[in-house]
């Protein structure tokens, strides 16, 4: 149903800009600073951690979002502004303030975004200077998506064009993220623009939706960060029939596809990873325990340390979905290994260990359980957990 745009970006969609600037927040002679505009004033959404220590640019971007109505955001890497105290929330203002006054537009009408090291102070001068560099250009979404990188190696970005009622509107997205990724949420930012009319209870709900079956269901290594948010900026320049709960599905189903490609680029691009896990479970009494199991296997660090080592060791999967709290019966189930049958209702299926560890070597591993008990299906991502994820975390700031 969508047309993926080649190469597209978030400033893909009609009537949005995006630059980036080398302000040296983090590193010297690296894109760390960057800000998305809008020709005019967009309906927004937003979804934010849900960590009960939260940065301060999360704090003020909730308290501009509650308008509904944003035009700009300004994003930087290399320092999250999280954990400084009441001067915190004074340089995310500020930046607020800053861009307004490059823009000319009010400064609750702009969302802020940091990530990068928690505990310290954003270099104000330095973010000064960076915004004044920012150029602003029809082709900047690819800028953009590199300034937001931390240990990232390469940029995650997509966009789609969907006909809705007669009207082609399009949908793109950028996104960063790579370790301190864990369910609700990660250390993740997404940015997402659409020139579609929408109904701003409708973008919220929608937005929802979307991020539940994405973000919501990625794990690298069990962490949750005070930074995470994901915006959905709509500017109208489409000039469809505004899309609201009556006429909606076409549009969600494209804006949950965006979400998708981008939540597994940040899992495949996990820290150190060699490997993409997909963990499907299907027959779940609910939903609700389906999504419940599938976050618990993919997030478990034993079975991703199998994986990085293709041990075909599947009781770590079977035992990580007994603990998962979702209701099991081990005469009922089946597990499958790349769509190798290992355990059907609860027997063991001989199959040679050569055989299994092959399979394991593909750079995307496949976990499918049914469950045998319902309808409930729920599919989450992750990756492999290596040695040089350790590497990297142990010298973090070093």
């Amino acid at each position: 149903m969508c047309e993926v745009t080649p190469s597209g970006t978030i400033t893909s969609v009609p009537g949005f800009h995006a630059g980036a600037a080398q302000s040296g927040i983090r590193t010297k002679n690296r894109l760390d600073l960057a800000i998305l505009y809008s020709e005019v004033p967009c309906v927004a959404a937003g979804v934010f951690t849900t960590n009960q220590i939260k940065s301060s640019p999360v704090v003020l971007s909730r308290e501009h979002l509650s308008r509904g109505r944003v035009q700009a955001v300004v994003a930087n890497s290399g320092c999250a502004n999280a954990c400084v105290g009441e001067q915190g929330l004074a340089d995310a203002r500020e930046m607020a303030q800053l861009v307004a006054g490059k823009l000319g537009i009010r400064p609750n009408d702009v969302l802020v975004a940091s990530t990068g090291v928690i505990g310290t102070r954003l270099p104000m001068d330095r973010v000064q200077i960076g915004i004044r560099d920012v150029e602003l250009r029809a082709n900047g979404g690819h800028d953009f998506a590199r300034a937001i990188m931390t240990t990232d190696t390469n940029p995650k970005e997509v966009a789609v064009s969907v006909d809705v009622g007669g009207t082609e509107i399009a949908i793109a997205g950028v996104a960063k993220g790579s370790g301190m990724i864990h369910p609700d949420m990660s250390t993740m930012l997404a940015f997402v623009a659409t020139d579609a009319s929408i109904h701003a209870g409708f973008l919220q709900a929608a937005l929802k939706q979307a991020v539940d079956v994405s973000f919501h269901m990625i794990s690298v290594d069990g962490e949750t960060s005070p930074s995470d948010c994901v915006f959905l900026l709509a500017n109208g320049r489409a000039g469809n029939d505004t899309i609201g709960f009556d006429n909606g599905g076409v549009f969600q189903q494209a804006l949950s596809e965006v979400c998708l490609h981008l939540a597994r680029s940040v899992a495949r691009d996990g820290e150190g990873a060699t490997k993409m896990i997909e963990v499907v479970v299907e027959g779940a009494r609910q939903q609700s325990s389906a999504r419940q199991a599938a976050r618990t296997i993919v997030s478990s660090p034993l079975v991703k340390a199998a994986i990085h080592g293709s041990d075909p060791n599947w009781g770590r999967i079977v035992t990580a979905l007994g603990r998962s709290g979702a209701e099991v019966m081990e005469e009922k189930l089946d597990v499958y290994l790349n769509d190798i049958n290992v355990m059907k209702q609860g027997h063991v299926v001989p199959v040679g260990r050569e055989k299994l560890q092959a399979s394991l070597q593909n750079s995307t591993v496949s976990i499918r359980l049914h469950l045998n008990l319902g309808d409930g299906t729920a599919t989450a991502w992750g990756c492999d957990l290596s040695e040089e994820y350790v590497t990297i975390n142990s010298a973090y700031t070093t």
